[in-house]
């Protein structure tokens, strides 16, 4: 019997917070596919838990639980005052927090900066009362301010910035899950929320993980976002004039997972025909078939928000990309290809990215305009190059803010109103 509800659980047919009141244990993921940079993130169904449910409470009072009911947030502030008072006390505020111009051995907290901080649910913790959450109002105002406010400083590091904006979006998701929200306004908040993490985790550079940031923890706690999202469309009130566009995001984001595409396939069929997930499908098609042509074809033309989902696939497609260029064009004494060529074909950002890509797996140049394809001599050792994105990502904010990006109520391609069709 528990066999067929966690089957039915996958196929969207129960609501996770029900198999967690019936069953005892933690909510079950709604959509284990974790492809890509997740896939190492990938967990026993048997264990009843996910890395998406870590922003959950171990055991939340939900409405399925006879007795208990969610409060209704009334924090009025970004950061509640007993938090900022603690903090301050604890002297554990950061710096983007400080109220300006503060000088002496105890910094103040600024209430227009300072933003509640994740902390994680324990067993026999109480719960905190609806003075310390915040409703969602609020927590869409926090999102926002983090978009425009911390997310485009230029007196920090990007690993610093997408640290700090992660936690304070964890803590976001965690103020929904414990209280009582509609399926619609907590949707516009976790699509806001996810929306500036992929821009963040995104614009982190190749020397990451020798900073703040932890590479492995923002694309968990990406995943997080999505399965938390995708939990709430899957409750079936809406409308949701953006989840075609979410949905073909966490496809681009999985890019290549068979459990991503599966659960794409399952939705509606209206919903699939909606343009942003219909081109989520072929770049997912391309990607899979290694027809880099199309593929690089396809990503030049998405919006910024989904080339932030797909960038961290770049570089492994560029790397199977020259692999075949290899295969076909070594010879004994050697075939050159122009670096024109293949800053055309591989969407690269210049003659001198192809140059570091093509001497990062072997191959010879000759001299600065054309690579030589010698057989035997292609290699390739450890993860391929990052590369810059500026022509796949970066460009395509330009005249635009990120929180003008973050908080438009519609995706110019993504947000049909497919429920008017159904």
């Amino acid at each position: 019997m528990r066999g067929r509800r966690w089957l039915d659980l996958r196929r969207g047919r129960l609501d996770p917070g029900e198999e967690a009141g019936s069953a005892g244990v933690g909510p079950a993921p709604s959509s284990p596919s974790l492809g890509g940079p997740g896939r190492a993130l990938l967990q026993n169904p048997a264990s009843g838990r996910s890395p998406w449910d870590a922003d959950r409470p171990t055991s939340p009072a939900s409405p399925l639980m006879p007795g208990c009911e969610l409060p209704v947030g009334r924090c009025p502030d970004m950061c509640p005052a007993a938090e900022r008072a603690r903090r301050e006390k604890e002297r554990r505020l950061h710096r983007f927090e400080v109220a300006p111009g503060c000088r002496g051995d105890l910094p103040r907290a600024d209430p227009q900066r300072t933003v509640k901080e994740y902390s994680r649910p324990a067993a026999g913790k109480a719960r905190p009362p609806p003075s310390q959450l915040r409703p969602p109002s609020v927590l869409l105002a926090t999102v926002r301010y983090l978009a425009g406010e911390v997310a485009e400083r230029e007196d920090a590091s990007r690993a610093e910035v997408a640290s700090f904006v992660a936690d304070r979006l964890r803590a976001v998701r965690l103020d929904l899950a414990l209280q009582r929200a509609g399926d619609s306004e907590t949707a516009v908040v976790l699509e806001a929320a996810l929306a500036v993490l992929l821009a963040v985790v995104a614009r982190l550079g190749p020397d990451a993980a020798h900073e703040p940031a932890d590479p492995v923890l923002l694309q968990a706690q990406v995943q997080e976002g999505f399965g938390s999202l995708r939990r709430c469309y899957a409750r079936g009130s809406g409308p949701h004039p953006r989840q075609a566009a979410f949905q073909g995001l966490f496809l681009l984001y999985n890019l290549g997972s068979v459990e991503a595409l599966h659960e794409v396939l399952q939705l509606p069929t209206a919903l699939r025909s909606c343009p942003a997930l219909r081109t989520a499908l072929a770049v997912d098609a391309a990607f899979r078939e290694g027809n880099a042509a199309r593929l690089f074809r396809l990503l030049r033309t998405l919006p910024y928000l989904q080339s932030c989902a797909v960038q961290c696939h770049v570089g492994h497609a560029r790397r199977r990309a020259l692999a075949r260029l290899s295969r076909a064009l070594s010879t004994p004494k050697g075939q050159t290809l122009p670096l024109d060529f293949m800053v055309h074909l591989l969407a690269l950002d210049g003659p001198e990215e192809a140059r570091d890509l093509c001497q990062a797996h072997g191959l010879p140049l000759d001299g600065q305009e054309r690579v030589v394809f010698l057989r035997g001599l292609y290699t390739e050792e450890g993860l391929p190059p990052a590369g810059t994105c500026k022509a796949l990502v970066g460009s395509k904010l330009v005249g635009r803010t990120l929180e003008e990006v973050v908080m438009a109520e519609e995706e110019d391609e993504g947000g049909d109103r497919w429920k008017s069709r159904v």
